[in-house]
């Protein structure tokens, strides 16, 4: 069960560090060690799986894996699987921006040379092994690197289809190379267990986040073609995305496989199942991207320039977590609410009752009534953010403002209702207020993004939906982000508001 609280979202990746990108080791305990100093309950972050086209943490090569680029090179320096010199070559500027090309090309050669060290024989890792956890990550992760990091659909038509003579073959000919990416996961939930363990020490609980659909470019698509939209050449019939709105006159086009409900339902959506099961194992609760589109989706004709030709189509909606419930018992989610939400999607979230998103960017316009004002929320069972990793910072958000007077002033009336009294002079005490009233609301959790707590610009910008750009994905906090000065000002909020 959720109860009051109030945490920060900011996404592994984007710690700072030493080695061109956030990982496991000191970067995120330094960081549980700021949330502990400031009171804060939860750490939120974005999907931990690998990252795939665009660099998108939401287009992943797989649904349950681990970012290889997170394993934390200084415990492998430590357990004598690097020198000193193989590490320094990883270093980077602690404050510079992720380069995922960069990442690409040195992070897997450097993880090669720790496994070529590391005892095989280990009985731990043999167990790790026989078990069978990501053995067929492995073997897609290998085929790919064979394929020259090709997509799967555009390999040999041998292993595109598995012929399971030629995939024996490969594996008995590129047995070492396919244990390298076991070895990548094992070491990875080694680290990530250590983590967890360390944040529940410091009563921090971690918030994951499960996209709803996984990319056409995975394994979960090679190896169970079935369970999605695709055609006898194994192409996709139909795409993901969402139609023309305010934000876009095109639509987004994401280009993700749709399900095929109806070959799910067969088994009572064991794959679901298991894909929760897998992430309870490894996060407190979890966020899950989407979720009006288990109600009604939005499919696009594979092969459309953009989302303008799409139509609804129905999933199973709350018939899916009853039956997942069945098995797993209550889930511990939060269901983004966002976006087009029609009669039917309201009454599965109504039905459900998980906890949904209010987004306070979206608050401060000419109507009162707006169901993102603090003020009209009926109950606690919502979680309340200033932004999203798709929106701009807040201080990005106000700078850009077209109509700055009228939102000012819906924030001065939204305070007065609340009964606060804060100053509205500058873009900074601005945001002060709309995150106290964050805190102030009845909503169960506050969450505040790190850049917002910092007061960052656009720079600090996460991600810009419906664009290939290298910023999006690739901000990183600056390295002297926990001064006395944020965390007594987090702290202060939290006590105020009894969060």
């Amino acid at each position: 069960m959720i109860t009051r609280g109030s945490g920060i979202l900011l996404h592994i990746a984007n710690l700072p560090s030493n080695f061109g990108i956030g990982h496991l080791g000191n970067p995120s305990k330094k960081f549980i060690d700021f949330l502990h100093k400031s009171h804060q309950k939860y750490w939120q972050i974005l999907p931990t799986v690998p990252t795939g086209y665009g660099d998108s943490p939401y287009q992943s090569c797989s649904s349950e894996a681990g970012n290889e680029y997170f394993i934390d090179l200084e415990d492998l320096f430590s357990n004598g699987l690097l020198t000193k010199e193989e590490l320094d070559t990883c270093k980077t500027s602690v404050d510079s921006r992720i380069n995922y090309e960069n990442l690409f090309q040195t992070r897997f050669n450097i993880l090669k040379i720790a496994f070529s060290r590391f005892n095989k024989s280990d009985k731990e890792f043999c167990d790790f092994v026989n078990k069978g956890d990501y053995s067929e990550y492995a073997l897609f992760r290998s085929i790919k690197t064979a394929h020259n990091h090709k997509p799967w659909n555009e390999w040999s038509n041998e292993y595109k289809f598995r012929n399971q003579k030629a995939l024996e073959d490969f594996k008995k000919n590129n047995e070492n190379d396919i244990l390298f990416w076991q070895w990548c996961q094992y070491v990875y939930a080694k680290q990530w267990k250590e983590l967890l363990e360390y944040a529940h020490a410091h009563d921090v609980k971690i918030i994951g986040d499960i996209p709803i659909y996984v990319a056409y470019d995975s394994v979960e698509c090679w190896t169970m073609p079935k369970l999605f939209k695709l055609d006898q050449d194994l192409n996709p019939i139909v795409v993901a995305g969402c139609p023309p709105d305010c934000f876009s006159q095109t639509g987004q086009l994401w280009g993700n496989p749709i399900y095929n409900w109806n070959e799910m339902a067969k088994d009572n959506y064991s794959w679901w199942k298991e894909r929760f099961k897998k992430n309870f194992e490894l996060f407190d609760i979890i966020r899950i991207d989407h979720f009006r589109g288990f109600d009604r989706y939005y499919q696009i004709k594979w092969g459309e320039p953009n989302a303008i030709n799409g139509s609804w189509e129905s999933a199973p909606s709350e018939e899916l977590f009853v039956e997942i419930e069945r098995d797993l018992g209550e889930l511990n989610v939060i269901a983004e609410d966002l976006g087009i939400l029609d009669d039917s999607a309201r009454k599965m979230f109504a039905n459900l009752g998980y906890p949904g998103m209010k987004i306070l960017q979206f608050a401060f316009d000419y109507n009162s009534a707006n169901e993102y004002r603090p003020h009209n929320y009926n109950n606690d069972n919502c979680i309340v953010y200033p932004g999203t990793h798709d929106n701009d910072t807040l201080l990005g958000y106000i700078q850009e403002l077209p109509n700055r007077n009228d939102f000012v002033n819906a924030v001065r009336n939204e305070l007065f209702i609340m009964g606060m009294d804060l100053p509205l002079d500058s873009d900074a005490e601005i945001c002060d207020a709309i995150i106290a009233l964050a805190f102030a609301s009845k909503a169960r959790l506050a969450i505040i993004s790190m850049q917002d707590w910092l007061k960052i610009d656009n720079r600090g910008r996460i991600n810009l939906p419906s664009t290939l750009s290298i910023s999006n994905w690739s901000y990183r906090i600056p390295e002297n982000y926990s001064t006395d000065y944020v965390i007594n000002k987090i702290k202060y909020l939290t006590i105020k508001y009894n969060r």
